[in-house]
């Protein structure tokens, strides 16, 4: 642990004695740190710089089933603080939920996941990538202009001390490149990007290959058509079925299920998708994108599969959230602000067993989705309807570029379609292969 962070671990411990001296019954303190520095360019010059570094605290105090939370920088001063949040909980509501999490809950052990790189990178250096990748998609024909390009490194630390006997802290980095480009003139425009994030600098894709890549994608949706209104088999892009993975994420949320508000509240146990889906939830993936030691409450956070075959096993738990539901965290509490909420870690739809390039050519004609935008996702009843974009597949082959156009399903139906292929990349933190969903309707013509 270095100096820094047993600095603010030691504010924490001061700000739990604190709470307790006024009045608290229990209390845990975090401490946040954080540290970034990012270049930015546009058609060859410097842009702009930016480097932010804070330590920002959050207390929570409980006073019976009254709780309260406050925020401050790290260097506030404790008893003020803690006085200020034992007042504000003698005058909150009574939640029958709050409190620490039970004791036989804590993580105990500090497996060693590689999360921190200590290479420093210059500014120079970033903007030396930022430019280097610009270039790369500048230099590939058809590219007219860029949207711009960057470079990035930041480090990220998490410190959290009960007033139950848990002390822990760990810190993780991220190193990023990126880079948008244009392709065509005037109404004619069309415009995609490629980035590289990682938690270690060595394992950056290099500045050449994503600036091809963005080069390439977009040259490649010139001259797109729109296609008439039916029914196909949709092709998902890895960058489009994570966005897939989400949806799935937010449905089976604690806090979704508790207030009833997504589609599969009543599901567990049940059959929600394909018997070909298996989506695991893994916090102790070794240099892993969404990899944490302990979760927002300081509780052991296992690896959980979280659909299996197709059947839903698990929600999404905080230690209030599974008080709420007769159920036990599982270690997914995560801290927002002065709230504790629940998500995951890294979650990964698992690979099937054939390519993409099978799968493709077992569809004979259908929709190669490349991107959606739009806000048209409803996880209460499931309808989803997103704008989209992409390339016709006819006779198992991609073909030309198509856009203006809507896809759309319910998403009961979706996941229970839904075929995934080999290609996963588990860089990501919700990481998901191309998959295939059939008999989804576009509206285009």
């Amino acid at each position: 642990m270095d100096e820094h962070t047993q600095l603010l671990l030691d504010r924490a411990t001061r700000l739990v004695e604190a709470a307790k001296t006024a009045g608290a019954d229990a209390a845990d303190a975090v401490t946040v740190r954080s540290r970034s520095r990012a270049v930015t360019v546009r058609n060859g010059a410097v842009e702009g710089t930016d480097a932010s570094e804070s330590d920002d605290m959050s207390l929570r105090v409980f006073v019976g089933q009254r709780v309260a939370s406050v925020s401050a920088a790290a260097s506030a001063d404790a008893t003020a603080l803690a006085e200020r949040a034992v007042a504000m909980a003698r005058v909150s509501p009574v939640d029958p939920y709050a409190g620490l999490a039970d004791p036989d809950r804590l993580a105990r052990d500090w497996p060693d996941l590689d999360l921190y790189d200590a290479t420093e990178v210059s500014a120079a250096q970033l903007t030396e990538d930022a430019l280097a990748t610009e270039a790369a998609a500048l230099g590939v024909e058809g590219v007219t202009k860029s949207s711009g390009g960057s470079a990035s490194a930041g480090l990220a630390g998490f410190v959290l001390v009960t007033s139950h006997g848990f002390s822990g802290a760990y810190q993780g980095t991220r190193f990023g490149r990126s880079v948008a480009v244009i392709a065509g003139e005037g109404t004619a425009m069309e415009r995609d990007y490629e980035f590289s994030s990682r938690t270690h600098f060595a394992d950056l894709e290099a500045p050449e290959a994503i600036g091809r890549k963005a080069g390439e994608r977009t040259v490649r949706r010139l001259n797109p058509r729109r296609m008439p209104t039916g029914r196909v088999t949709a092709v998902l892009d890895p960058r489009v079925a994570r966005s897939m993975l989400g949806h799935l994420s937010g449905a089976i949320n604690g806090a979704a299920v508790a207030r009833k508000s997504t589609f599969l509240h009543n599901a567990m146990g049940e059959a929600i998708a394909n018997p070909a889906v298996t989506v695991i939830d893994d916090p102790k993936r070794p240099r892993g994108a969404g990899s944490r030691l302990f979760d927002g409450e300081g509780v052991a956070a296992e690896p959980l599969t979280m659909v299996e075959d197709g059947v839903l096993k698990q929600w999404f738990l905080s230690t209030a959230l599974g008080r709420e539901l007769g159920l036990q965290t599982n270690g997914r509490g995560v801290r927002s602000g002065t709230q504790v909420n629940a998500g995951s870690t890294n979650l990964s739809l698992e690979p099937g067993p054939r390519t993409p390039r099978d799968l493709i050519g077992d569809v004979g004609t259908g929709f190669y989705v490349t991107e959606v935008f739009g806000q048209g996702v409803n996880l209460v009843t499931g309808e989803y309807s997103r704008g989209a974009s992409g390339f016709w597949i006819e006779k198992g082959e991609l073909t030309h570029p198509v856009s203006e156009v809507t896809i759309a399903g319910n998403l009961r139906d979706m996941f229970k379609a839904m075929i995934p292929a080999s290609d996963i990349d588990r860089n990501f933190a919700t990481a998901a292969p191309t998959l295939v969903i059939e008999a989804m309707t576009l509206a285009g013509t």
